[in-house]
């Protein structure tokens, strides 16, 4: 499960970000195509945040769908997977817009 390494990196940025302060919030953007599983980063939260500043935390987390650009037809749509072709012309390749993405957008400190 790379989720707790993951999850292990975020308690890091978070506390050199805090300032010492306790950490009372702290939101992620995660993209539908980043490979990251919402529910599992959940699940190891509480356990990688005790003993930190952390500790107690809520977790937000704010789910991206995956969008690509069609150099064909101009068009930005909604995708499900890196290979996918453009679903309005048939156009490929498409140049990824979001979706890939997971990071810390902000935290609350005490």
């Amino acid at each position: 499960m790379h989720e707790l390494s993951i999850v292990t990196g975020v308690v890091e940025i978070c506390e050199q970000h805090a300032g010492a302060r306790r950490v009372l919030a702290v939101n992620l953007v995660i993209g539908a195509l980043s490979g990251v599983v919402p529910e599992a980063l959940e699940f190891c939260f509480e356990a990688a945040t005790k003993d930190t500043l952390l500790e107690g935390a809520k977790l937000g987390i704010e789910r991206v769908a995956a969008t690509g650009f069609c150099a064909a037809c101009g068009k930005v749509s909604v995708i499900e997977g890196f290979i996918d072709p453009c679903p309005r012309c048939g156009g490929f390749p498409l140049e990824m817009r979001s979706g890939a993405e997971m990071r810390v957008k902000d935290l609350e400190v005490e």
